[in-house]
Parts: structure tokens; sequence; C-alpha cells
């Protein structure tokens, strides 16, 4: 179904509509000043918060807001679009607390589900909050809410196979993409199919990253109106050096969305030498790689030397469900959410925090490098529309048909064409 129609028969009708239209309006929160008792229902998704974060995160709220419980209900991916329709237009089933994918979030700001939160900025971060996810969560000036967590997306590398093909560390985007090319050239242990890098079509965050490095632009707002930027000459060139790199540094290009989900495996058998993959990638990398120093991590670079480029930062947002039961109290949970003590607990499990503040405290690979690289993070186009119009399979086909070869400036072309037809319904 159309998410134009996400409230159906609810709270709102349409994204179409402002946030004043809808039956609930998005006011902002109440005081969280003097708070009665209570309980706040929390939604996470499965895989976000360990067991024990989430035991620390209840115990914490506890402890500062006596005589009040922060019930934590943990969600799965696979459906969670449909239920947070259902849920939270409804004024007796909708959570207080929502964890949102940072590219769902504007789909559901729009139609007035989350609160208007803007007034606790400086409470929960300031200038520290990660400001892509910040844009994501933010309509006509005013915040429905504030980054959970990201994982930082950088690049492995076999250092091992880089020195026998006598090739340096890449400081540019250009040496980056003259270093994947060689390297397949080179196949320094004679491997069978041997790929530079593993770069597949349906791996849309890993190929949007690559591009978002080399500055590429899906689209810019003019006005009130959306202005695709496909065919401007930096993301043609981008577009180009894709198609070099699905060409001539990659094995993968047409890659199943099966052997996608598994992609380390390649980087482990020794049939590719470079991944761009976010932080918890690094877990499953074999561990007798990290042992023998063979594995190498940067960030994925820009056109300056020793600037990371910009890409793409997967992680969610946490909101203030408008017809939530408790907002007072509700708001001394996202106090709890943002202290130092639970922020500093996300960056040790490997999530950049939604503080950037702590991107010290994060463990792991990226963790030295997790901080300038959120910094530098971007998100698809901050429209209601996008994730409507453009999910995966949308971008598969644009970035398939650039893998076979088709010419790329019809290819940017028609992505214009598509983006500025949806995106300005």
């Amino acid at each position: 179904m159309k998410l134009r129609i996400l409230f159906a028969g609810a709270a709102c009708a349409s994204l179409a509509l402002s946030l004043a239209a809808c039956s609930t309006p998005s006011a902002p929160a109440a005081d969280s000043g003097d708070v009665e008792s209570g309980t706040v229902r929390l939604w996470v998704m499965e895989g976000s918060l360990t067991p024990e974060s989430q035991e620390y995160l209840a115990e914490e709220f506890a402890a500062a807001n006596p005589g009040s419980e922060l019930k934590i209900e943990v969600q799965q991916w696979d459906g969670i679009v449909a239920k947070l329709q259902t849920s939270l237009a409804s004024k007796n089933e909708s959570p207080d607390l929502v964890e949102i994918g940072n590219t769902q979030t504007t789909t559901f700001t729009t139609v007035g589900a989350f609160a208007d939160v803007t007034d606790m900025k400086e409470t929960l971060g300031g200038d520290g909050l990660i400001p892509s996810f910040v844009d994501s969560s933010t309509v006509d000036g005013k915040i429905y809410a504030y980054p959970f967590y990201a994982g930082a997306r950088g690049v492995y590398y076999r250092t091992d196979l880089f020195a026998q093909a006598g090739l340096e560390v890449p400081q540019t985007i250009d040496e980056f993409n003259e270093s994947v090319v060689a390297l397949q050239a080179a196949n320094p242990e004679a491997i069978e199919d041997f790929s530079g890098m593993y770069l597949a079509a349906v791996d849309t965050h890993g190929v949007g990253s690559y591009l978002f490095s080399q500055g590429f632009e899906y689209a810019k707002k003019d006005g009130d109106a959306w202005v695709g930027q496909a065919s401007t000459p930096t993301s043609i060139a981008a577009l180009t050096a894709l198609q070099n790199m699905f060409q001539n540094g990659t094995r993968y290009a047409d890659d199943s969305q099966a052997g996608q989900k598994a992609f380390e495996r390649y980087f482990n058998e020794g049939k590719t030498g470079v991944l761009i993959g976010t932080g918890n990638i690094g877990t499953k990398i074999d561990a007798a790689l990290w042992d023998a120093d063979k594995v190498g991590v940067i960030a994925l670079p820009s056109d300056k030397p020793g600037v990371p480029g910009a890409t793409f930062a997967g992680g969610s947002n946490i909101g203030l469900a408008t017809n939530s039961k408790n907002p007072a109290l509700a708001k001394k949970a996202l106090e709890t959410i943002f202290s130092e003590g639970f922020q500093k607990r996300l960056g040790e499990e490997g999530w950049v925090p939604g503080n950037t503040d702590f991107s010290a405290d994060v463990t792991g690979p990226f963790g030295p490098l997790a901080g300038e690289i959120i910094a530098n993070s971007k998100l698809t186009p901050n429209s209601p529309e996008w994730g409507v119009a453009f999910g995966s399979a949308q971008l598969n086909e644009v970035f398939t048909r650039i893998a076979k070869g088709e010419d790329v400036a019809k290819v940017a072309a028609s992505l214009d064409a598509q983006i500025e037809t949806e995106l300005n319904k």
C-alpha cells in the first residue's frame, strides 16, 4: 500500500497533509518538570540493544524516577512500518517512545506521529547530536526525533594483498578507485575470479556511500520543489566511476540479496580484498586474519587527503509519540537515554552514540574513526516520499542499469525525472 495513506481512518489520512492538519496536533510534548509516576513504553528494534543495555537503561530510569518504570519492548524490523502505522495512530495502543530507522523518520514525522521536542535539543546533546540524523527529523524548523545511534561505515582492506600488489593505502577517492582496480588486475594470490572490492547493485547503502564520497547527490530542495541532481557534472562523474568499478574493480556487481547479506565471507575466503561496511562487519571477519595483522581499516576517502568522504550512516532515531500516554515522563526517559552513562555504553557496544561527544568511547575497528565518519555522513533526501518511491528495489534497478553498461547520462536523466515526479507529489 502507498504510505501516502499512512494513518488511514486514524490520526491523519495523507502524507500530503501538513502537521497542523492532523487530528492529533503534534505540539510540543508536555513540560518535563514535575511529573507523576507511571510506566513509559519504549519500542526498540531487534539487534539494537543487548539485554544488558536494556537492563541498565531500565534501572537507570527507575533510579532517577522513583516509582516509575521503563518498559522496553523489542520489535522486529520485518513488518515494522505496518505495525507503526497501526500503533502510533491509536491513543490506546501507542508506545511512548519509538526507535525508528533514519530513512523512515520523515515519513512518520510529517503525518504527526511524533511530538515536537525541539525544546529538548540542548538538554540531550545540542550540537553534539549527529547532524544528518537531526536533519532527517526536522520538519519546518521543528525537531520531532533525536539520534539514537549510528553505524559508522568505512573500508576494510587486506593489508597483505595490498603489499603483494605493491599498493599504498589510498589517501583520496581517486587513489582508492585506482587501487581497487589495480588490486583486481594483480590478483596477488592467483584466486579464480578474484575481486578487487565487493560492490553489488543490491547493496544500496554500500553503493550510496561510494557515490556520496565522490560528491553524488540524489536531489536538492529549490524553494518548495525537489530538483534531481543525478545529472550534475559531479554526480555524473561519480556514476561514471561507479560503472568503471562495476566493470573493472568487482566481480560481484550482480550478486544476489542473499549473497550480499553475508558478503564478509568473500573477504574471509580471500576472494576479495576490500569491503565497504559498518563496524559490526569487523566481528564477522575471520579472527585469524586479524591475528595475522592482515586487515586494515580506513575511512572511505574524499577528494582531499586525510578528510573522510561522505558515507551513508545506517542507524536509528528515537521519537516521542504524539499519542503517548505519559509524555512528560517519556521526556525523562529521553534524558536517561542521552545521559553520559548510557551514551558511553552504546559506544562500548560498537555503535556511534547519538551524541557524538561520546564517540571516543566507540569500540571496534572503526572506533578511532567513528566520530569523524559519522560527522561527515549523509542521508537520502529528507522527503516523506523518498521511502515510498525509492526503496532498495528501485535503487537496485538504477545501479543494475549502471552495472550493465547503460549510458550513464541517460540513466541519470531518467533518475532525475523519477525523483522530481515522485518527490514533488
